[in-house]
C-alpha cells in the first residue's frame, strides 16, 4: 500500500469532548473508486451530524468487502471512538499504528483514549510518537500541550492534597486555579478538555 501523507483541515472530536481537531488525509497511490468514495463520504456526513452508529454501519459493510482499506478501517477508529466503545476504538487505532508507524493520526487518537482513561503519561508518550512521525502534525502538538496541562494540575493538586491544618503555598494554589480554568470545556464546563481526535481521513 502507499505511503500515506498527511492534510489538515477542520475536524471532528469525539462525543461530549468536543474540540477543534484537524484531517489528516491518508493519501492514496490511485484514484479511491467511486463506491469507496462514496461509502466514505455517507459515513463522514453520519458523523458530523451525530450519527455514529449510522457511520459504523456504512463502515462495517464496506469494510466486509475490504477488510484491509486504511481509510475505511480508521473511519471504524473514529466511529468507535464517537460511540464511546473506546476498547474497541483504541485496538483498531493500535493495529494501524503497527501496520503504519509513519502515520502520526493512530497515534494522535490513541493518546486521546489514553486521556479520557486517565492514562496521561502514556498519552504523552503517544503524543511525542506521533511528532516523532511528523514534528509539523499541529493536532498532536496542541494535544500535547493540552496533556501537560493536566499532568501539571495533576501534580499541583498532589502538591496541595496533604496541607490539611497548614497552609498551601499560595503560589501553588494560583497556578492550580489558572490550570483547572484553562481545562474546563466550555460545551462541558463539568468535564476536563481533552485532546483533540484526528478526524477520518477524506476520500480522493
Amino acid at each position: 500500500m502507499p505511503a500515506p501523507r498527511a492534510r489538515p483541515k477542520a475536524g471532528w472530536a469525539p462525543g461530549a469532548w468536543r474540540s477543534t481537531a484537524f484531517v489528516l488525509m491518508l493519501a492514496c497511490g490511485a484514484l479511491v473508486p467511486a463506491a469507496q468514495a462514496a461509502e466514505l463520504d455517507d459515513a463522514r456526513e453520519r458523523l458530523a451530524r451525530g450519527d455514529a452508529a449510522g457511520a459504523l454501519a456504512v463502515v462495517q459493510q464496506a469494510l466486509a468487502r475490504q477488510p484491509d482499506n486504511a481509510q475505511l478501517r480508521f473511519m471504524q477508529g473514529v466511529s468507535l471512538m464517537d460511540l464511546g466503545r473506546d476498547s474497541q476504538a483504541l485496538a483498531v487505532f493500535r493495529e494501524l499504528h503497527q501496520q503504519y508507524p509513519e502515520l502520526p493520526d493512530p497515534l494522535n487518537n490513541i493518546a486521546l483514549l489514553q486521556a479520557r482513561a486517565g492514562q496521561l503519561e502514556s498519552a504523552r508518550q503517544s503524543l511525542q510518537e506521533a511528532l516523532r512521525a511528523d514534528p509539523q502534525h499541529r493536532a498532536a502538538r496542541t494535544n500535547l500541550g493540552q496533556v501537560h496541562l493536566m499532568l501539571a494540575v495533576q501534580a499541583w493538586e498532589q502538591a496541595t492534597a496533604g496541607t490539611a491544618g497548614a497552609a498551601a503555598d499560595p503560589a501553588v494554589l494560583r497556578k492550580l486555579q489558572i490550570a483547572r480554568g484553562l481545562l474546563v470545556n466550555p460545551a462541558s464546563p463539568l468535564s476536563p478538555a481533552l485532546p483533540a481526535a484526528t478526524s477520518p481521513p477524506a476520500a480522493r
